[in-house]
């Protein structure tokens, strides 16, 4: 039996799955709690705690997804589930550490402005404007694919999985591109 069709025959865990899709929408509500907060609320450093590196940091954690979201869709075109499954838990486990990084960035750090001026602007303005609004909404999203792999319901996986990874391959790709951008500025 292919690797394939060992994961396909084993049972659906649709109570689990119930169980946490509410999680999903509870940790949905506290990071896009954070996110607003950290707007508003600037929370002083500890004298000589510097953490004017994290923007890289950032952008190096999204450079990684991003090589792993690519990484995990060419193991699962392969059949190579067990190497998918774990490059997409990869991806996952440094999007949080992505997602804790800048929310300590930008609750102790002032905002920084892009500088540059004409095209370079409006084109900064759009990759940023679609890079957060496709990150906000495509959070349970992928919270929800990653429900569905481990309860073992993988036509559920698979349908949404082929419309939230575009998006957030995207993220992970356009993140880098708003530091490159914005890194002259810093």
């Amino acid at each position: 039996m292919s690797e394939r069709m060992r994961y396909l025959a084993k049972s659906s865990q649709d109570e689990l799955a119930r169980k946490l899709m509410k999680v999903v929408w509870i940790l949905t509500a506290v990071v896009l709690g954070l996110v607003v907060a950290m707007r508003r609320i600037k929370l002083p450093l500890p004298e000589g705690v510097d953490l004017s590196f994290l923007p890289a940091v950032n952008a190096g954690l999204n450079s990684v997804v991003a090589l792993l979201l690519i990484g995990g869709l060419v193991a699962v075109l392969r059949g190579r589930i067990t190497l998918h499954r774990n490059l997409m838990s990869a991806a996952v486990l440094f999007s949080i550490a992505f997602l804790l990084c800048y929310v300590a960035y930008h609750i102790t750090t002032g905002e920084t402005s892009y500088g540059g001026e004409g095209w370079l602007k409006t084109l900064y303005y759009v990759i940023l404007a679609t890079h957060v609004i496709l990150a906000a909404v495509s959070f349970p999203f992928i919270l929800m694919t990653l429900v569905f792999a481990m309860t073992n319901q993988f036509g559920k996986h698979r349908r949404l999985a082929r419309r939230i990874y575009p998006i957030w391959l995207y993220v992970a790709i356009t993140g880098p591109v708003v530091y490159w951008m914005l890194a002259p500025y810093y």
